[in-house]
């Protein structure tokens, strides 16, 4: 089984739930953006939760499916429509042998996920189906989708219900995509960093107060943010430490940069502050253009509210699970 890249998109590349434990090495984690929407992609296919799953910047690919495929797009909601026919987003849909997925441009938010029954089957790189475009590790030789391109799909036994249909069709389960997506683009919870303290008075207030924009020049390593410029009140001389996902630097432009999914694992800025877990899904459906502001948060406050999210997405992926498996 196997799925044939005929335009490869803005930026499409295979994720999954990331590789860890090569910090010591100098590789980060690399994954998935918005970790809820590809586990829930793979829940509505049936898939086990570690799956790789396409994840698509933007403006999507067109696809042609050599077999018969059941697939699910989540995240930001995005054009989609199968030898013509427009599928519904969040749903499992059939597509026959043969078929066409032209997949086109999303009106808000800026990544979505394509999920297949039986996963993407690419060899994995220490551990791990994701790429890493920034060090070229992982599925492809570590690169984007391309024209010509040919990804295999695992064989997976179909549940009872996963029957070959006649022609394109959504199946039996959909979700309502609104609970997992920032609509209302609310305030992300931002934790005082090592460095906060060197920051001079008003960029200390403006950092939780003013409006930054996600810069065009953005991508899965970080988001430059656009705004008020962020003074130290005092030059620091600093030695390479360690950053994550989510943490806030502060280059000598005065313009912050908010790591993400290919964070490098050191760094040499000032580290102002560390975006709550939670959020690194929401920073990762905002586009270049977005604006972006900070709340402060406790890191208390950051545990109780990832940990809140987290058994609401297994109870869900529970729920799932227990329909697929219902006659």
């Amino acid at each position: 089984m196997s799925v044939e890249v005929i335009k490869p998109g803005l930026l499409s590349s295979l994720q999954d739930g990331g590789r860890r434990g090569y910090a010591s090495l100098g590789l980060g984690r690399t994954g998935a953006m918005d970790e809820p929407a590809w586990r829930l992609a793979n829940a509505l296919v049936g898939n086990h939760d570690d799956e790789a799953a396409l994840e698509i910047t933007l403006a999507g690919p067109t696809l042609r499916f050599q077999h018969d495929a059941v697939i699910a797009l989540t995240g930001a909601v995005i054009e989609a429509r199968a030898d013509g026919q427009a599928l519904p987003p969040w749903t499992s849909c059939f597509l026959p042998a043969g078929t066409l997925l032209r997949l086109g441009g999303m009106r808000h938010g800026c990544r979505s996920y394509l999920a297949v029954r039986g996963g993407f089957d690419a060899a994995p790189v220490l551990g791990s189906r994701s790429t890493d475009l920034h060090a070229h590790i992982g599925p492809l030789d570590g690169r984007a989708l391309q024209a010509g391109d040919v990804i295999d799909i695992g064989g997976r036994e179909p549940a009872a219900w996963f029957r070959p249909a006649q022609g394109v069709q959504a199946l039996r389960w959909g979700l309502d995509p609104q609970p997992w997506l920032d609509y209302a683009r609310a305030p992300l919870g931002l934790l005082r960093g090592h460095h906060h303290g060197a920051l001079d008075h008003a960029s200390q207030h403006a950092l939780f107060a003013q409006r930054f924009v996600v810069s065009k020049d953005s991508n899965r390593t970080g988001n430059r943010m656009d705004g008020p410029l962020l003074r130290l009140d005092h030059p620091l001389e600093l030695v390479s430490e360690a950053t994550l996902p989510g943490t806030l630097q502060l280059p000598p432009s005065g313009q912050p940069i908010l790591l993400l999914a290919e964070a490098p694992v050191t760094g040499g800025y000032p580290r102002i502050g560390q975006l709550a877990a939670v959020d690194l899904p929401r920073i990762a459906q905002r586009r270049p253009g977005d604006a972006v502001c900070f709340r402060e948060s406790t890191m208390d406050e950051a545990r109780q509210r990832l940990r809140t999210r987290n058994d609401a997405l297994q109870q869900l992926i529970q729920r799932i699970a227990q329909r697929l498996e219902s006659p």
